[in-house]
């Protein structure tokens, strides 16, 4: 049985910057052929970064794309590299019009590439454009009607991209009606809750499917909502896992698979399963036995629960910041749970040093919340000033004579104003603390609250927040390191302190029970009489289903946050903000 070397390269592309992803790609391969890799595979369009939106419709971008794809090609070769074929995502465009699409021909498709030699020797698009959730490929893509096989070292590999395999039928139907020894599928598959638990089970179906061994590359890092977590991993046909990399991180997966011998005298145009075309490419070099000295390629532990989405948030947060040219971010600290869990995210991802914190006191602030601000501050090492707002309150209300809900809010957006004169003085982006039970009722300030440019626990329920904070500081005591969040933070109830002995339990229901009917509501999207039928009580019901209605304009003008959820409110959930339907 032939022997074959895969490299798998899970790797951070950066959304736009073709020439440091190209850089990227050759510092990858070097490494791979340097562990003696005979197939090298880079995850779904790493040469322009995934996913790029309406980038896709410039076509200077798709031609900057497909340039920088040959230039790829003779990098590889000029560097003593080009003797190891590579597989690898680029933006591309379609050679025939798409008449079923209504597309004419040079529409922009998501493509990946075989570069050997200083060629490139097969293109493909792929073939199931997912058109759900976070995702519109098909605003975008015309879908390609191929399946690429590459015989190497006597060895047919089929390939595919991310969608093809979460589809019924296609390419997975197709490789085993070719014949292929291995799938190989590149992949720019997002984060959310469990996804690693589901990703393992479709790749075992599909492997089984296929009848083969199937590779699967995934990429990591962030990119605005989303969040990547890797998470390659190989299977065999019997659904065994041969390897799996470790999530959240850029690596290197290498392994000997020993696959079965190409026999198939298929040629190529051979009409397959899904109208799907065969495309064969001969790569020389012969069958090769098992090496003496295997590759160790390892199966990576996997997270628990809160740690993977720690990482999530983590990695979402660095990414945007970084990404963004910002060094340094700033966060208002009231000495509540959710400034402190930002602060601790953030601390996580760029470091204490470039981590600024603001306490703002009016009237209301408790003397141990500042304190706690400042409890947190000497635990995590972030710098921490403090500049009280009494007096611009004062003066505000003395010009205005506001009161009640009005004098309440206009501390909030002092504090908003206030963050955003030090960001344009100083130079640092805002992190906006809101979590998502707040920002599904509506329980934030417009201009207030909401300033910032980047939200990390937009996506947590408040529920989940105090989960986190607890499980962070037990991991900092199993790491013999200070916990970064005061006990006194996580213990209190949680209060604006907006007004004298304002609680949250004031205007909300208990963030347990708010929580439940949340997940039902926006995750489950289950209408008002269903989640009455579970046993909620209806006077709740109705008044959650009415406020997060009501609050949708508050939503759109939120900044980003990364996506943990099946649902986050952006990109996922598309909702009219005038609506008069309130039964769901």
């Amino acid at each position: 049985m032939p022997n074959l070397r895969l490299a798998l390269s899970q790797i951070d592309p950066w959304v736009g910057d073709i020439a440091r992803n190209s850089d990227e790609v050759v510092r990858w391969t070097e490494q791979a052929v340097a562990a003696g890799a005979q197939l090298v595979a880079f995850p779904e369009m790493v040469l322009t970064g995934y996913p790029v939106e309406d980038l896709a419709l410039r076509r200077s971008f798709v031609e900057a794309s497909r340039t920088a794809l040959v230039g790829l090609a003779g990098r590889l070769a000029a560097g003593g590299l080009g003797e190891v074929p590579v597989v690898v995502g680029y933006l591309g465009r379609s050679e025939h019009a798409s008449p079923r699409f209504g597309r004419p021909a040079g529409s922009p498709q998501n493509c990946a590439a075989v570069l050997h030699r200083g060629e490139v020797v097969t293109r493909f698009a792929k073939h199931h454009l997912p058109n759900y959730g976070v995702f519109d490929e098909y605003r975008w893509f015309v879908p390609g009607d191929q399946l690429p096989v590459l015989r190497v070292h006597g060895v047919d590999v089929a390939l595919a991209v991310c969608e093809d395999i979460w589809q019924d039928g296609g390419r997975v139907t197709a490789a085993r009606e070719a014949g292929a020894g291995l799938l190989l599928v590149v992949n720019g598959s997002p984060y959310e809750r469990n996804k690693d638990d589901q990703r393992l089970e479709l790749v075992r179906r599909r492997a089984a499917e296929a009848g083969c061994t199937l590779a699967y590359v995934n990429m990591v890092g962030g990119q605005d909502e989303l969040v990547f977590d890797g998470d390659s991993i190989v299977v065999g046909a019997d659904g065994e896992v041969l390897a799996r990399s470790p999530q959240f991180e850029e690596h290197l997966l290498v392994l000997d698979l020993d696959l079965p011998a190409a026999s198939s005298d298929h040629t190529d145009g051979l009409l397959l399963s899904d109208g799907l075309h065969l495309v064969r490419t001969e790569l020389d070099g012969g069958p090769r036995d098992a090496p003496a000295l295997p590759a160790a390629a390892g199966v990576a532990p996997r997270l628990s629960d809160e740690a993977e989405i720690w990482a999530a948030l983590v990695s979402g947060t660095r990414a945007y910041v970084t990404k963004n040219g910002f060094r340094s971010v700033l966060i208002g600290l009231s000495g509540g749970i959710d400034s402190a869990l930002v602060a601790s995210i953030a601390v996580d991802a760029i470091g204490a040093g470039n981590v600024y914190g603001v306490s703002m006191p009016s009237r209301y602030s408790s003397q141990h919340s500042q304190d706690d601000a400042a409890e947190l501050a000497r635990r995590t090492g972030l710098h921490l000033r403090t500049v009280s707002i009494a007096p611009m309150f004062d003066a505000y209300v003395a010009a205005t004579e506001l009161t009640g809900l009005a004098e309440e809010n206009l501390q909030s957006r002092l504090r908003g104003t206030l963050l955003m004169a030090i960001s344009n003085q100083e130079g640092h982006i805002v992190l906006a603390p809101g979590n998502k039970s707040e920002l599904a009722v509506g329980y934030s300030t417009l201009y207030g609250d909401s300033v910032g440019a980047y939200g990390p626990i937009k996506d947590v329920y408040k529920s989940l927040v105090f989960r986190l904070a607890r499980w962070r500081n037990e991991e900092a005591e199993r790491r013999g390191e200070v916990p970064p969040i005061p006990e006194n933070t996580i213990s209190k109830p949680p209060s604006a302190e907006l007004r004298p002995d304002q609680k949250d339990t004031d205007s909300l229901p208990d963030y347990d029970l708010l929580d439940s009917v949340l997940d039902r509501y926006i995750e489950g999207d289950e209408g008002r009489d269903a989640i009455v039928a579970a046993g909620f009580d209806p006077a709740v019901v109705d008044r959650v289903v009415r406020l997060v209605d009501t609050a949708e304009y508050k939503r759109r003008q939120y900044p980003p946050g990364p996506k943990i959820s099946v649902k986050n409110f952006g990109r996922d959930r598309r909702l009219p903000i005038t609506n008069r339907w309130r039964r769901g």
